[in-house]
């Protein structure tokens, strides 16, 4: 059972955490300077529009698996150590941040496509922009804990 669940656990973080590194890293740059501001908000928002439902999956998927771990293999929160409540800790504010993302600019930025306000949108862009940011700096340090954590803490 614990290698189901860790299986699809590492499956979900890095589809989540793989997809903002190359978002952010990768495709932001080169849409920054290949596309004008009415085309990179249209970019966005279909690229936003088809990663999101994949995220959400994800962040099932980690929920229930990792708290499925916790109790399969660790004993449940009672011996939740240093790097376990990290995750975890971490891990529930990845999932505020995705929600936030979801519910509020991206919300607006597709509004303001629709009203081809593209002043707008790029105000609502850049604000994705920096919660993804914040959240891959999280699904980063997630991965240290991980793989590391019972080396390093």
């Amino acid at each position: 059972m614990l290698g189901i669940l860790l299986v699809w656990h590492l499956l979900s973080a890095v589809i989540w955490v793989g997809g903002m590194f190359f978002a952010y890293m990768a495709l932001r740059p080169v849409v920054a300077e290949v596309l004008e501001p009415p085309q990179r908000i249209a970019l966005w928002v279909g690229v936003f529009a088809r990663f999101f439902p994949w995220v959400w999956l994800c962040v099932l998927l980690l929920l229930v698996t990792g708290h499925g771990m916790l109790f399969v293999s660790f004993g449940g929160f009672e011996s939740l150590n240093g790097s376990l409540l990290s995750m975890m800790v971490i891990g529930w504010l990845m999932v505020v941040v995705f929600a936030v993302v979801v519910f509020g600019p991206f919300k607006h930025m597709k509004k303001a496509l629709a009203e081809q306000n593209f002043p707008q949108g790029a105000v609502h862009l850049a604000n994705i922009r920096r919660l993804i940011a914040f959240n891959l700096i999280l699904g980063l340090l997630q991965v240290v804990i991980g793989e590391g954590g019972k080396y390093v803490f």
